[in-house]
């Protein structure tokens, strides 16, 4: 469902898929090349959501705000499944595992890799290129060239996939 909230209203990319099942509400504005998934929920209601160009939210990946908090989300991004991303900064390139949780106020540098079921912890801020694992998450090295290649390979990955599977 796509739905406007009162005088929140959203922004799709005409180029862009949302499945049957994802719910996308409020002001949300959704980049070129980007997707969202079945059961994905994107919800603007108290205030902003940004994904994007060639950003994917996977199945069941919940993108929310809070008052005065937004939520941001960069280019070749991979949300994964069932992850919660919450009034918080994810920079470009990338992956958020699946089941992790991102809370308010967080900012996550470009390049980063979040593995799947990690807690970022309210207001943390998470340096571009690091690896973070656990809960809470905690950075444990600085990702390879060739991890940054693979995050930005798999969004263009699901872009093909929309595209050629299920348009």
């Amino acid at each position: 469902m796509i739905r406007d909230l009162k005088d929140k209203k959203t922004n799709i990319h005409p180029e862009g898929f949302i499945a049957e099942t994802a719910d996308v509400l409020g002001d949300v504005t959704i980049g070129e090349g980007s997707s969202m998934w079945y059961g994905a929920v994107a919800r603007g209601d108290m205030s902003y959501i940004t994904i994007g160009k060639f950003t994917n939210i996977q199945d069941n990946a919940t993108v929310h705000v809070d008052t005065n908090t937004p939520c941001e989300i960069g280019d070749y991004t991979t949300i994964g499944h069932n992850a919660v991303v919450h009034g918080c900064k994810i920079g470009n390139n990338c992956l958020i595992g699946m089941g992790s949780i991102i809370l308010n106020g967080a900012v996550i540098g470009d390049n980063c890799i979040i593995a799947a079921g990690a807690l970022i912890t309210e207001g943390a801020v998470i340096p571009s290129n690091s690896l973070v694992m656990g809960s809470p998450g905690k950075v444990r090295r600085e990702v390879s060239k060739e991890e940054i290649e693979t995050v930005k390979y798999n969004a263009v990955r699901y872009e093909e996939l929309w595209r050629n599977e299920h348009l």
